[in-house]
C-alpha cells in the first residue's frame, strides 16, 4: 500500500552550482526546511541570496518497492530547480510557493541512490512573481519539507471533500477522488468513510473502471449525520477516510485520508455570511518570511503565526499576500477557527504569454493542494494591484470555478474603475478613509501600510497616531453595511527590495515588528475580542514629557474591551472614563480617551505612576501599572516553547526585553545583548545582538541530538535572564 516518509533530514548543501560528480567534501549537511544563508536583520542585498545552490541526498529506500512506484514530493523550494536521480534528469519545477512531485520510480537501482537538486534561487522574470520589482523577498533554499512517497499501479491521485446542503435538514458532503492507473487493466471500489469527534458521521462506495495509462475522477454523496458546522468560535473538523479495494474487499491497493471541515461561506452584496451568520471581517495581511531566515521557518513557526492573528492580535481572517503560504499555517487556520483569502504569487506586473501560463498553473496547483482546507473562503486570481488584462484574468477566474465550484473569487487591485471579473470586489483603499463601493460585493484588501509606515521605536504621538488610523478604518468598516470588510497593511513587519520600506530595507508596516512583537496599532485589534474571551486593557503611552509635540501626555488613549475604566494617578482617581463613542461610534470595542493631565505639574518634576482598572458591568476585571520612573529594572528572556523536535530543524522564538519594574519594555533602551548556549542546538540571529526598542528576538533551533538545550541572556547593568528547552526524539 501507499507509504509517506519524511525526506528532511541528512541532505547536503553547497551555496554554488556543483557537478553531480562533486565530492561530498564540498558540502555540508543540513536539514529541511532549509534557507539557502542566513542574513542579518536588515540592511542586507536582495542579491546576497539570488545565487544557485546545490543540494544532494544519498539514501537507500526505506522499503522495498514491490511493485509500487516511488515519488519525492516537493512542498516547496524557491524559485527554480531541476532533479537528478543517479544521474537521470527527472524534470524541472518553476515556481517557489507551489508543491511539485518527480517519479523516481525508473531511474531508482539498487542500494545507495544519489539525489541531485540544482536550484535557482534568483528573482527570474520568467516566473511569477517576478518580473518587475517586488515589494517583498523571495528567500531562496529548499524552505519547505520534502516527502518520499510510495503508491501502488492503481492508486488514489487526489481526493477533496467539501459540503452540500449543509444548513438543510439532508447535509451531505461531495467526495471526488481521481484514481490513476499506472499499471494493467482493473476494477475497483472506492469506500469512503467520514468520522468527526463523535465518532462515524457517513459512509458510501462506489465502483471505478480505469484504463491503464488514464486517471478518471468519480464523484461520491456520503449524507452526513448529526453534522457539526465548522464555525469561527467552534472549527468542528473531520476526517475523510478513502480507500480503494478490489471489488470483494480483499485486497487494499491505496488509502488516504483528508481532514476538512463543513460550512457555507458566502461574499454577498449584504455581506459576508458564514453559515447564515453575518459577519464582519476585520483581517490583516501576512507575509510568510522571518528574521535571519526568510521562508524557512518549520512547522511550529507557521503555526505560531496564525495563533498570534487569531489568540493575540483578535482577528477573523488572514490574507496570504501575495502567495500560497505553508500548509501548515493553513493547517492551524483550520484548527483555530481562522478564516484565509489565499492568493497566487505576484505584485504589480503582469509577465509576457509563458508568465501568464505559469500564473494559471499557480492557480490550479494553489486550488488542488488547498481546496480541503475549511478556513479558505476566498481565491484570489488576480496578481495584485496588477493592470485590467481581459482574456489573462478570464483565464484564471475560469479555471478556479472549474478546479472549486464551491469557493468564489477575488481580484485585488487599487483601482476602482478595474474591470470586474471576479465574485468578490477585492480593493486595496489608501484614501485614509473607505471610499463608497463601486462594485459588488466588496472587500477592502488593504489599507494603511505605506501611509504611515511606524517603527517600535518611533515616538508614542507617532506610534498612537499610527494605531488611532487603523481604529478609525475598522470603525468606519463597520459602519458600512455595503462593504464586508476591511484588512489592514499588515500584520508583521517584513523585508523588502531597496525600491520599498526604510532605509534599513524594511517595511515598517506591520501593527507588529518583524519579529511579530506589538506595536500600539497591535492593541486596536487585540482590544476587539469578545470579553468573554479575556479582558483586554493596553495603555497607549510611555509615560513620559517629552513625547508629543508641545510636550504633556494627553490625549491618553487605553486600548480595551472594557465597558468603563478607572485612572489613578499616583494614589489618587483622576477620573472614570467610558469608551470613545463619538470618534468611533461603530467599533465594537473603542479606545478610551482620557484627559485632564496637567503638564506643567509633570514638567516640575511631579510625575507619579498611573493605575488604570478596566470594568465590565460594574466588576473590576483587569488593571494595568505604568511605571513613573522610566528607568530599566530587569532583562527577560522567554522561549515561546519549552519543547522541540530533534531533528535538526525544528526551531522556536526567544523574545528578549529591557522592562520596567512592571514588565514593560523600556521603549527607547539600547543595549547589547549577549547570548551564550550550551546544549544540542544552536542560536538563529544576531549575537551579539544590539537591541533598539527594547524588545526583538532570535530563535533556538533544535540539533539532531535529544538533550536540554540552556540559554542565558546578558546585558550591562542587569542581571542575566537564562531559558531552557527540551529537545526530544523527533
Amino acid at each position: 500500500m501507499r507509504a509517506v516518509y519524511p525526506f528532511n533530514r541528512g541532505w547536503l548543501f553547497a551555496p554554488q552550482d556543483l557537478p553531480a560528480d562533486a565530492p561530498d567534501a564540498q558540502f555540508t549537511r543540513v536539514s529541511l526546511p532549509h534557507t539557502n544563508i542566513e542574513l542579518p536583520l536588515h540592511s542586507f542585498d536582495n542579491a546576497d541570496y539570488q545565487f544557485i545552490s546545490t543540494y544532494r541526498q544519498r539514501f537507500t529506500l526505506p522499503e522495498a518497492l514491490a511493485g509500487r512506484r516511488l515519488f519525492l514530493d516537493f512542498d516547496g523550494a524557491m524559485t527554480v530547480y531541476q532533479v537528478w536521480l543517479n544521474g537521470v534528469l527527472l524534470g524541472e519545477h518553476k515556481g517557489g510557493y507551489t508543491p511539485a512531485s518527480f517519479d523516481l520510480t525508473d531511474a531508482l537501482r539498487d542500494g545507495e541512490n544519489v539525489l541531485h537538486v540544482r536550484l535557482d534561487s534568483s528573482e527570474r522574470p520568467d516566473v511569477p512573481p517576478n518580473g518587475y520589482v517586488v515589494d517583498y523577498l523571495t528567500f531562496g533554499g529548499i524552505y519547505r519539507e520534502v516527502h518520499l512517497r510510495y503508491v501502488e499501479p492503481l492508486h488514489i491521485a487526489d481526493a477533496w471533500a467539501h459540503g452540500e446542503g449543509v444548513l438543510t435538514n439532508a447535509p451531505h458532503a461531495q467526495v471526488l477522488v481521481t484514481v490513476r492507473n499506472d499499471g494493467v487493466a482493473a476494477r475497483a471500489v472506492l469506500a469512503v468513510t467520514i468520522r468527526g469527534e463523535a465518532g462515524e458521521a457517513g459512509s458510501a462506495q462506489a465502483a471505478v473502471s480505469v484504463a491503464p495509462g488514464r486517471a478518471e475522477t468519480i464523484a461520491i454523496r456520503v449524507p452526513l449525520r448529526d453534522l457539526r458546522l465548522w464555525r469561527l468560535e467552534d472549527p468542528a473538523l473531520y476526517r475523510v477516510d478513502i480507500r480503494l479495494r478490489t471489488p470483494d474487499a480483499a485486497v487494499t491497493h491505496d488509502a488516504v485520508e483528508v481532514r476538512t471541515g463543513f460550512r457555507e461561506a458566502r461574499f454577498t452584496p449584504e455581506g459576508f455570511f458564514l453559515n447564515g451568520e453575518k459577519i464582519k471581517v476585520v483581517g490583516l495581511n501576512r507575509h510568510q518570511t522571518y528574521p535571519f531566515i526568510g521562508g524557512a521557518a518549520p512547522a511550529r513557526m507557521q503555526r505560531k503565526d496564525a495563533d498570534i492573528l487569531k489568540h493575540e492580535l483578535g482577528v477573523n481572517l488572514a490574507r496570504t499576500s501575495h502567495y500560497p503560504q505553508s500548509p501548515h499555517f493553513l493547517d492551524r487556520c483550520d484548527e483555530i477557527g481562522l478564516l484565509v483569502f489565499e492568493e497566487i504569487p505576484g505584485w504589480q506586473s503582469i509577465g509576457d504569454e509563458e508568465w501568464k501560463d505559469l500564473s494559471v498553473q499557480n492557480v490550479e496547483r494553489m486550488i488542488v493542494r488547498d481546496r480541503h482546507h475549511p478556513s479558505i473562503v476566498l481565491w484570489g486570481v488576480r496578481i495584485n494591484e496588477s493592470p485590467d488584462d481581459e482574456y489573462f484574468y478570464r483565464a484564471t477566474n475560469a479555471r478556479a470555478r472549474e478546479l472549486d465550484p464551491t469557493r468564489q473569487t477575488g481580484g485585488v487591485r487599487n483601482f476602482q474603475e478595474s474591470q470586474f471579473l471576479e465574485d468578490v470586489f477585492t480593493y486595496n483603499d489608501f484614501s485614509n478613509t473607505i471610499l463608497p463601493p463601486s462594485q459588488t460585493p466588496y472587500l477592502v484588501t488593504e489599507f494603511n501600510g505605506h501611509m504611515f509606515p511606524t517603527k517600535s521605536y518611533d515616538c508614542e504621538e507617532h506610534q498612537v497616531e499610527h494605531a488611532l488610523r487603523h481604529a478609525r478604518i475598522q470603525d468606519t468598516s463597520f459602519g458600512m453595511e455595503s462593504i464586508t470588510g476591511a484588512i489592514g497593511w499588515c500584520a508583521f513587519d517584513y523585508n523588502t527590495h531597496r525600491e520599498f520600506g526604510a532605509g534599513d530595507r524594511i517595511c515598517h508596516h506591520g501593527v507588529s515588528d518583524i519579529f511579530r512583537l506589538p506595536k500600539f496599532a497591535a492593541w486596536v485589534y487585540e482590544s476587539q475580542i469578545a470579553p468573554a474571551v479575556r479582558p483586554v486593557l493596553r495603555v497607549a503611552s510611555f509615560w513620559a514629557f517629552g513625547e508629543r509635540e508641545g510636550a504633556g501626555t494627553e490625549p491618553l488613549y487605553v486600548f480595551t474591551n472594557c465597558d468603563e475604566i478607572a485612572v489613578y494617578k499616583g494614589g489618587s482617581l483622576h477620573g472614570h472614563f467610558r469608551p470613545d463613542r463619538e470618534q468611533f461610534p461603530h467599533l465594537p470595542h473603542p479606545p478610551v480617551k482620557v484627559m485632564g493631565f496637567s503638564q506643567f505639574q509633570m514638567f516640575a518634576g511631579l510625575y507619579e505612576p498611573l493605575r488604570v482598572v478596566g470594568y465590565r458591568d460594574g466588576e473590576a476585571v483587569i488593571e494595568e501599572h505604568i511605571s513613573a520612573r522610566g528607568l530599566p529594572a530587569a532583562l527577560t528572556l522567554q522561549a515561546d516553547d519549552d519543547a522541540l523536535l530533534a531533528d535538526g530543524a525544528d526551531m522556536t522564538r526567544l523574545v528578549f526585553r529591557i522592562v520596567d519594574e512592571h514588565g514593560h519594555r523600556m521603549p527607547f533602551c539600547t543595549a547589547v545583548v549577549q547570548f551564550t548556549l550550551e546544549g544540542p542546538g544552536t542560536l538563529v540571529g544576531e549575537n551579539p545582538f544590539p537591541l533598539v526598542g527594547g524588545q526583538a528576538a532570535v530563535y533556538v533551533r533544535a540539533g539532531e541530538t535529544p538533550g536540554e538545550i540552556r540559554v542565558t541572556a546578558r546585558a550591562r547593568t542587569l542581571p542575566p535572564a537564562s531559558v531552557s528547552i527540551r529537545s526530544g526524539e523527533a
